[in-house]
């Protein structure tokens, strides 16, 4: 797989440059201190990740992943916490905050080639079969496997498909994440955003932007939050 780094601070597009090398094997068409340059850059070539800056002069990263092919995959980069939510909304695959944490990086860019293989068809989907009070049907690999939802830690839409994170494995779907939820009876499942719903049960910690599931950090909308922590202060999480 192949990447393009966008960002306005010659530094940090440097730091960039050395943390992939030290992280992934991914190669690195091109560099670009604006989003025109870039603009420029895409009309010839379509590269599989975008490392974008938010705030940059003339057209801020927000403003410029609206334009991008869906084929690109976008990792937002930027110094403030405040666009976390927004970056979500476009259905960016992942967003890090500056100074980037190497650890972090990796895992960001795992979970871009994960769902580039979703799309090349390298990664078998599921099909959720049947529904019932306690648990998901899910057809795999010419296998049927009960999901309890009590196993169940949080659902992942990406796109066109919902990852099902579970307490022992990660199984795929083409769903959205409306469908996927109105198949799980049970209160204890919450919608925090627009890409996410967690169960309550197993929830460690929360501030005002971020749910802590085991060692998954999941952002919270601004829309979902009274629903979540007045469900939290009634005691419903356990």
């Amino acid at each position: 797989m192949n990447c393009i780094i966008i960002d306005d601070e010659p530094l940090a597009r440097e730091e960039m440059i050395s943390l992939i090398k030290e992280v992934s094997d991914l190669e690195i068409l091109g560099t670009f201190a604006n989003a025109t340059l870039a603009l420029q850059f895409l009309e010839t070539t379509e590269p599989n990740i975008i490392f974008l800056d938010i705030e940059m002069p003339l057209i801020n990263g927000l403003e410029f992943a609206q334009s991008v092919s869906k084929n690109s995959l976008i990792i937002f980069t930027t110094a403030y916490s405040q666009y976390a939510i927004d970056s979500y909304e476009l259905d960016a695959i992942d967003y890090l905050l500056k100074p980037i944490d190497k650890n972090r990086l990796e895992k960001a860019i795992n979970k871009a080639v994960f769902y580039n293989g979703l799309l090349s068809n390298k990664i078998e989907k599921s099909i959720v079969e049947e529904n019932d009070d306690d648990f998901l049907l899910i057809k795999a690999d010419r296998k049927f496997y009960k999901i309890s939802f009590s196993e169940i830690l949080f659902i992942e839409g990406l796109k066109d498909y919902v990852v099902i994170y579970t307490t022992t494995k990660k199984l795929i779907t083409a769903m959205n994440l409306k469908t996927i939820h109105q198949k799980i009876i049970s209160d204890d499942f919450l919608r925090v955003s627009k890409s996410y719903i967690i169960n309550s049960k197993f929830v460690n910690s929360f501030d005002n932007h971020t749910i802590y599931i085991n060692e998954f950090e999941i952002p919270m909308g601004e829309v979902y939050r009274t629903e979540f922590i007045s469900k939290y202060s009634k005691g419903l999480f356990g």
